[in-house]
């Protein structure tokens, strides 16, 4: 007797966005008040403006609500037609249990398929490329995809090389199933004999980064990532309408934009200027913030890269909904 499989969908797509921002706004000049830093030094090394730190009612799991009910609200589902919930974060500070099912909860869907993972800052982009290949091959109909962090919990706030980069909140996407291809294949890899480069180690509460290391890395290895997510998408360069990377320094997007030749016509993504760098929450924030702002529309399509501790780095293309 042979074993039956599902037959899944002939493609994905992105149905609907949404995001949370805490409430605080911090700016590089009220950081310098408690740590030796200004805003120049700031803003010339990684142009950060500002951040958003999350307030104690403003959990994980309650931005992930918040954001992931956005979502859904803007794909038109109801909650009982999700049966997937993929949650990405890095800064959880419990192990057991995880917050995808909670998160589920909270939001109705009733008992979907639902678990956390931990690619860093690559999650978001690590979850969408798992949401997607899990509904083509029949695991799933239509699945909640969420990057949420309370980074502030596990920085110290008086080292100045990680406390004025990382930052709090949760952006979300609803995917599900479509006659024609709207994302691409995920490209996506690790280089671990660098896995420490930025970690939390044993015996620790907060995260330590070898920055120069990481940006390095970031700027040297990862360009050609992008290629590959293009081409396997079919897409090049000139058909590129948004270019939404990791929000982890302004000089690595501007590096990378620079070596992809990207010119007038392609959107790129600069929100960790108002933003910091939140994890596997900047892709989906700064993708919702670009189509708030009108600077991206429906159908666009976006070329996104998630990167970070494993090292691990994730991309693909798709058209925004």
């Amino acid at each position: 007797m042979s074993i039956h499989l599902k037959k899944g969908a002939p493609g994905t797509r992105v149905l609907g966005l949404g995001s949370y921002r805490p409430r605080r706004r911090v700016t590089n000049h009220e950081l310098a008040q408690v740590m030796d830093t200004n805003d120049e030094w700031i803003q010339s090394r990684v142009g950060i403006a500002e951040r958003r730190w999350a307030s104690d009612d403003e959990t994980l799991v309650e931005m992930a609500v918040a954001a992931g009910g956005k979502a859904l609200a803007a794909s038109g589902l109801a909650p009982d037609e999700v049966d997937l919930v993929v949650l990405a974060s890095a800064s959880l500070r419990a192990p057991i249990p995880g917050i995808g099912p909670q998160v589920a909860h909270r939001l109705g869907i009733p008992r979907p398929g639902a678990f956390d993972l931990n690619a860093g800052c690559a999650g978001f982009c690590y979850a969408l490329g798992v949401a997607s290949d899990a509904i083509r091959g029949g695991s799933a109909r239509n699945a909640l995809v969420v990057g949420v962090e309370r980074l502030t919990d596990v920085t110290d706030q008086t080292d100045r090389s990680t406390a004025v980069i990382f930052a709090d909140g949760a952006g979300a996407a609803v995917i599900g199933a479509s006659e024609e291809p709207e994302i691409g294949p995920v490209v996506w890899g690790s280089d671990g004999d660098q896995y420490n480069a930025i970690e939390i180690a044993a015996g620790s509460s907060t995260m330590t980064m070898a920055g120069q290391a990481v940006y390095r890395w970031a700027t040297t290895k990862l360009t050609d990532t992008l290629v590959e997510a293009m081409e396997a998408a079919g897409v090049g360069p000139d058909d590129i309408d948004v270019f939404a990377p990791h929000q982890a320094n302004l000089r690595i997007v501007e590096s990378m934009t620079r070596k992809l030749g990207f010119g007038e016509k392609t959107v790129v993504a600069r929100d960790i200027v108002q933003s910091g760098n939140t994890s596997a929450a900047s892709v989906p924030l700064a993708l919702s913030a670009l189509l708030e702002s009108g600077e991206a529309k429906s159908g666009d399509l976006a070329l996104v890269l998630g990167y970070g501790a494993g090292l691990t780095f994730a991309g693909q293309v798709f058209r925004l909904p």
